[in-house]
């Protein structure tokens, strides 16, 4: 959840929960739920308290509406919803993908770009026109790149979740000691797949032997990253759109990032990427969302409810 004093973000600056989930090796949506509802109300003062404001200074309240876990994406509406209830403020429902697709835009203006949303749920690459404006160009069929990610951090024996773990060890490991497949990196779409890549790891490190964990890392991780770049800068070809957004959870991989921002550069294109502490899920991006629109007079009815399966467009 996140409160809005006008571009002033007011948002939850929550401790970590990746500790509470190392335990079940993933997110337990009870687990979850229940500290969310536990940790919402500190979070709420301590926002307030570090701004030096009080309720009657916000302009309004916003709270994810999905895609997500039903009881999560339940706990923070329900409480923006009576707060904004309860002070007579706006209520902005915001869809948690387009918080994550304009993360890269934090503090700027909202410009056409080719937007890479690439985190543990979803790989989606996006046509942006402007603010509210978007045109979905391709997303995963199966696996995405994330899940891809800590799934093979599992395989290695790597702590949940695995991806920034694949990513510290890939930096001491050789991308090219194994060769993994780039599936659907020549298919005539923007598509991703990593299911494929995933199983290939999978069946592979038996056969490997003494196999160094490094090498494995960098060679799984330069396969991900090749397919990634490669159908983001084929849509920016063929769109003529020259800027590229990158954002969501695994945008923080520093391969990916060193990738995009050598290639973008080689062929004269702008490369934005959120910063990493607004790439991972926060209030900061749903709170940017909700200001944008609050600027335009965008409100949400108190009856919209939640959609764990709501997509971009």
């Amino acid at each position: 959840m996140a409160i809005l004093k006008g571009r002033q973000l007011l948002s939850s600056e929550v401790a970590s929960q990746v500790d509470l989930h190392q335990t079940y090796g993933g997110v337990v949506p009870e687990v979850a739920s229940r500290n969310h509802l536990r940790a919402l109300r500190p979070t709420l003062d301590r926002a307030l308290e570090r701004a030096g404001l009080r309720l009657n200074d916000i302009e309004g309240f916003a709270a994810t509406r999905g895609p997500g876990l039903a009881t999560s994406l339940m706990i923070g509406t329900s409480v923006a919803k009576g707060l904004a209830v309860a002070t007579g403020l706006s209520f902005h429902a915001i869809n948690h993908l387009e918080g994550h697709l304009l993360s890269p835009f934090f503090g700027k203006d909202v410009r056409p770009a080719i937007g890479l949303v690439v985190s543990g749920g979803h790989t989606i690459l996006v046509e942006i026109q402007g603010f509210g404006q978007y045109r979905i160009l391709g997303q995963t069929v199966d696996d995405a790149a994330g899940e891809a990610f800590d799934k093979v951090g599992k395989l290695l024996g790597l702590p949940y979740p695995g991806g920034p773990h694949v990513d510290r060890l890939a930096a001491d490991g050789d991308r090219k000691r194994y060769h993994f497949p780039r599936s659907m990196m020549d298919s005539n779409d923007f598509s991703f797949s990593f299911s494929g890549l995933k199983t290939a790891v999978r069946y592979m490190l038996p056969k490997l032997g003494n196999y160094k964990v490094e090498d494995v890392c960098a060679s799984f991780q330069e396969a991900v990253v090749d397919v990634l770049v490669g159908k983001t800068l084929r849509a920016v070809e063929s769109t003529g759109i020259s800027l590229v957004a990158l954002s969501g959870g695994v945008s923080c991989n520093s391969r990916l990032r060193e990738r995009f921002e050598t290639e973008c550069a080689a062929r004269g294109f702008e490369f934005l990427a959120a910063e990493p502490q607004l790439s991972t899920d926060n209030a900061a991006m749903i709170g940017f969302v909700a200001a944008l629109r609050l600027e335009k007079g965008q409100m949400s009815p108190l009856t919209v409810d939640i959609d764990p399966n709501l997509g971009l467009v």
